[in-house]
């Protein structure tokens, strides 16, 4: 249980990091004039991600969970999530939040990973670090009910994103 134990914290710090610069851009976001949309649900994201990773902490504790092959497979995938955040991270750079923010100028980012896969954040971070974090605390039931809910409130946000964002997509074509 250990392993498990510190393999989490030092990814929850890696996402405490995250939302550090998450809210430094969000000051500056709204000193430049920008709107928040989707307000209601960027709150319960944030409270089903917490609930989540917790969850399955929980989840891992309360079974008796050691770190197994299981485990390992989740630290892959969390590697991978993690390391799609933080490339995300960089290409947006002062447009990153993890609240959905427009600027009225707002730029597009137009790099091939942005190109290729349409929401990168929620797609190649999101929903890999959530499976992830099943795998490593072996939380099967925190998987079952949390993933389906978490994916619910995660549709939300991509239609809300879309749709704040189609003004900006009009007027680059």
């Amino acid at each position: 249980m250990q392993y498990i134990i510190i393999t989490f914290i030092f990814f929850f710090a890696l996402r405490l990091v995250s939302l550090s610069y998450s809210i430094r851009n969000e000051k500056r976001l709204l000193k430049k004039g920008a709107k928040q949309y989707g307000r209601f649900n960027s709150l319960l994201l944030t409270l089903a991600h917490i609930a989540y990773y917790f969850g399955a902490l929980y989840e891992a504790y309360d079974s008796g969970t050691d770190f197994n092959s299981v485990s390992v497979a989740g630290v892959g995938v969390m590697a991978f999530a993690y390391a799609m955040l933080f490339y995300v991270i960089y290409k947006l750079r002062d447009v990153w939040t993890v609240k959905l923010y427009i600027l009225p100028e707002h730029r597009i980012e137009r790099s091939f990973l942005f190109r290729t896969v349409r929401h990168p954040n929620y797609f190649l971070n999101i929903i890999p670090e959530l499976v992830g974090v099943a795998l490593l605390c072996n939380a099967w039931l925190t998987f079952s009910v949390g993933f389906p809910l978490y994916l619910t409130l995660l549709v939300v946000r991509i239609n809300q994103e879309d749709k704040a964002m189609e003004d900006l997509w009009d007027a680059e074509d």
